[in-house]
């Protein structure tokens, strides 16, 4: 199997920015093995976190064929997942191990499947390749394209986790600022009323904070808010 279109459309998984998201990355895993891999007409990929699934798929279609795959509790991408090995269905109207799926298959036009597991941990992805003939998926070649997913997948999987952090702590810092400016705009307002010093307008603040089992900051904030709300008045 010819993989440098492949290795080049996966290449752009790792070309992250505010848009991204693991759905965005998911989608375009499966576009990628769509327009990459010879005989594929389109893509699923199911990313498992114990019970928790996340899909996504080339063709909005395809998703009504894994939930109903799922709702069977058979079939290709089901026995991927149990068994952590590729499996490959090359003609589903000749296949006897998922009748049912099969049909449910055949019905939304598709003839072959390959399934392939792909541990990038704390995750479980399994991507699924569908082909509208017999026999054209490269089911020889199933262990060697599931390591080059697996490598391309984990570096853009990786890259995404790393990106969603650094944007958590930017926003938690954010967030973190924020609820000091309104703590000081409060201890402003209890220094001015009562003349008392910054750190006794603080301890005031927790003080009454505790007692009312809330935060200091939306403590701050509510009386800040009530303070304007008096003066407008």
């Amino acid at each position: 199997m010819d993989t440098m279109v492949l290795a080049r459309e996966l290449a752009t998984l790792g070309r992250l920015d505010n848009e991204n998201s693991t759905e965005s990355v998911l989608r375009g895993l499966t576009n990628a093995v769509a327009a990459g891999v010879p005989g594929c007409s389109g893509g699923s990929a199911e990313q498992w976190q114990g019970e928790r699934v996340l899909v996504a798929s080339s063709h909005s279609e395809l998703i009504s064929l894994v939930e109903g795959e799922r709702e069977l509790g058979v079939g290709p991408s089901v026995e991927a997942r149990r068994t952590g090995s590729p499996v490959s269905a090359p003609d589903l109207l000749r296949e006897p191990r998922w009748p049912e799926y099969a049909g449910l298959a055949v019905g939304w036009g598709v003839r072959s499947v390959l399934a392939l597991p792909i541990r990038v941990d704390p995750v479980l992805l399994v991507v699924v390749l569908y082909a509208v003939r017999p026999g054209v998926l490269p089911g020889h070649d199933a262990h060697a394209l599931a390591g080059m997913l697996t490598e391309q997948v984990g570096v853009a999987m990786a890259n995404l986790w790393d990106f969603e952090q650094v944007r958590t702590d930017a926003a938690q810092m954010q967030e973190a600022l924020a609820g000091r400016a309104i703590i000081d705009q409060a201890k402003g307002i209890i220094m001015k009323t009562s003349g008392c010093s910054a750190e006794a307008a603080f301890e005031e603040l927790r003080r009454i904070s505790q007692h009312h089992q809330i935060k200091v900051a939306d403590l701050a904030k509510l009386l800040v808010e009530e303070h304007s709300s008096s003066n407008k008045g």
